[in-house]
């Protein structure tokens, strides 16, 4: 498989999906899609390149973890999107009003800018798919006990905070039950996991080593941007008290004991 071939035709495909998924959140209204697109987009190209380079223990095993990954976020991102449809993410409904003389185009462009993330966070599997030895180190075993545990950790924690949402609509209380006793994000700390797993994964062939940008965009991402800052201003904006009181009392993000009793 030619390397740089297989980039191109990933990044054609990738780009041809994100229009379609703008068309569609256009016809529905609703940009939220955007998120479900990006975690299915993320496993559908790394799977394409594992398959191409050829099946082997090493690519067959990371081809494994990746659709593992994209699939379980994927299919949690699109039903949570169903449920409050046609409700938008208040991050893109922020987002309409920052843009509101351009949303249009703005989108577009936002939609595209997912699908060049896409090819750089996959960049990992690329180069497991163009690794010539297959042999089995240190390093994909460590990437496949990460990658493991934070599939594991991140749908203990989607599945609990569901559970309290059901249980609890409208009731303005915060969710301390299970991971989110010790964490008040502990689904991006063991999506962060995920991603240095799939790191430590590909460090195990040529290169690999080099898309350390990966975890870091996705960590970065979920500490300053995207993540915790957003959801814990309407989390804020939402419960007041309650939550300014779990933020004293709960680790941000790695687990940990909470300070107080309540």
């Amino acid at each position: 498989m030619n390397g740089w071939v297989a980039l191109m035709v990933a990044a054609v495909a990738i780009s041809l999906i994100f229009l379609i998924g703008w068309i569609w959140a256009r016809k529905i209204n609703n940009y939220s899609l955007v998120d479900a697109v990006w975690a299915f987009g993320i496993g559908l190209i790394s799977a394409s390149w594992l398959v191409a380079g050829g099946l082997t223990i090493k690519t067959s095993v990371a081809a494994g973890l990746v659709l593992l990954w994209s699939i379980r976020l994927g299919w949690h991102l699109q039903r949570r999107i169903r449920k409050v449809y046609p409700e938008e993410d208040s991050r893109y409904v922020k987002l309409r009003e920052l843009w509101k003389d351009r949303e249009c185009v703005a989108f577009f462009l936002f939609f595209q800018s997912q699908a060049v993330s896409v090819i750089l966070l996959a960049l990992p599997f690329l180069l497991v798919a163009l690794d010539s030895a297959d042999a089995w180190s240190v390093w994909e075993t460590m990437g496949l006990i990460a990658v493991v545990i934070g599939v594991a950790g991140e749908a203990i924690a989607d599945e609990q905070i569901a559970r309290f949402k059901t249980r609890n609509q409208g009731s303005g209380g915060v969710c301390r039950e299970g991971l989110w006793g010790y964490s008040r994000h502990p689904n991006y700390f063991f999506e962060s996991v995920i991603w240095l797993g799939f790191y430590l994964y590909a460090c195990g062939s040529e290169w690999g080593w080099a898309t350390v940008h990966a975890p870091a965009i996705i960590i970065y991402l979920l500490l300053r941007v995207t993540g915790i800052p957003p959801t814990e201003a309407a989390a804020v904006q939402r419960k007041g008290d309650a939550y300014r009181h779990y933020q004293r009392t709960v680790s941000a993000f790695i687990p940990w004991f909470p300070k107080t009793k309540y």
